[in-house]
């Protein structure tokens, strides 16, 4: 059972991203490819848990900081899903994961704004 907090979209957002990178992976592996998925696996499955930091964050600063690097690994992971897109490595469809971490991208910036502003 997840212990999410019924109003926290990013948190929850993260976590079924991450599990759908999972699956992604598993799908990757099953067609040979083994390269870039480890890199997707690696940074798509970070994001949540650098939102969970975030959450635990000591102070203002520190919840910035967190979901800053929470940020980064998303945009990493656009990355990766971008080139999986172009080189035709396998045979998955990617639109899907491009636009839900587009949302993800576009939620952590405007909270990293709001908070910032708020300092």
């Amino acid at each position: 059972m997840n212990n999410f907090k019924e109003d926290n979209l990013i948190q929850i957002k993260t976590f079924e991203f991450a599990l759908r990178i999972i699956k992604l992976y598993t799908q990757c592996k099953t067609q040979n490819e083994f390269i870039l998925s480890k890199q997707i696996l690696r940074c798509g499955t970070s994001i949540g848990a650098n939102v969970e930091e975030a959450i635990a964050a000591q102070s203002k600063k520190d919840f910035i900081s967190k979901l800053s690097i929470a940020n980064k690994e998303a945009r990493e992971t656009r990355y990766w899903l971008r080139l999986y897109q172009s080189s035709n490595l396998v045979q998955i469809e990617i639109n899907s994961y491009l636009k839900e971490i587009e949302s993800i991208i576009n939620i952590l910036t405007k909270i990293i704004k709001t908070s910032s502003e708020n300092l």
